[in-house]
């Protein structure tokens, strides 16, 4: 009996390490030495990712509305959304799965495909992606789609075949508590980080990290206090694309 819970209690500790997620590409960031007495040694930042597996890789959003630069009066504009093979369904959760970001700004959820936002006149651009259990954007081809429209009498955003950023975490003035891990949740759209020899760089006020893959970077150990958010788009030789949603900034807070 002894040798049958001994052998029970080695199967559950190896499914608890299997389980475990494996750190990949950490890097080690050491702040400047902290000028309060109480806390003489600063707290070594790390930057890394979970080497996760890709969750409904086959999930497909498609939007029939807007169509591409279609004029609408302000107001009351429609969307209307089709999602293929992905569970949809809120019978068991109340969690958006789907949102919405526009000209750059904060995402917004939907518990629907369908569903009407209140617009002013002006140029519009909307990336909407499907989101996984953890609130994380699905990156694969089809789990995302973007389109321009106008409201009003505005004119389209000028042609350009660069790809551009779309921020999912943080979101603006986010709060995190001292412990937590913070998020840097993004999609490059229009382009492939791979083929054209792109990278996205990260810069939480003096701290620096850069990426070749779109991946949830993940930092621990932020000390308390405001932090400017910048994700940028570049080259491979380091230049900034030009394109207005190549870099995207905002305020968190660490408390």
């Amino acid at each position: 009996m002894n040798k049958i819970l001994t052998l029970l209690s080695l199967i559950c500790l190896f499914s608890a390490c299997s389980a475990e997620k494996q750190r990949v590409n950490e890097e080690v960031v050491v702040l400047p030495p902290n000028q309060d007495p109480e806390q003489a040694i600063a707290p070594q930042v790390k930057f890394f990712q979970y080497e996760d597996q890709a969750a409904y890789p086959d999930a497909i959003l498609e939007l029939y509305t807007p169509l591409g630069n279609q004029i609408f009066k302000p107001g009351k504009v429609p969307f209307e959304f089709n999602v293929k093979n992905f569970p949809f369904d809120l019978s068991a959760t109340k969690e958006f799965k789907l949102f919405n970001i526009l000209n750059g700004g904060d995402p917004v959820g939907f518990y629907s495909p369908i569903f009407q936002r209140d617009l002013k006149v002006g140029s519009y651009r909307v990336v909407a992606y499907l989101v996984d259990e953890e609130g994380l954007a699905l990156k694969n081809f089809g789990n995302y789609i973007d389109r321009d429209f106008q409201v009003g009498n505005s004119r389209p955003f000028p042609y350009s075949a660069e790809p551009y950023l779309a921020l999912n975490f943080p979101r603006s003035d986010q709060v995190y508590e001292v412990g937590s891990e913070v998020i840097i949740d993004f999609l490059v759209v229009g382009g492939d980080m791979k083929l054209d020899a792109l990278k996205v760089s990260i810069e939480l006020n003096e701290l620096r990290y850069q990426i070749d893959h779109m991946a949830p970077v993940r930092i621990e150990n932020l000390p308390v206090g405001t932090y400017q958010v910048k994700v940028r788009l570049l080259r491979s030789d380091g230049k900034e694309l030009d394109g207005p949603f190549s870099s995207v900034s905002k305020d968190i807070i660490v408390r």
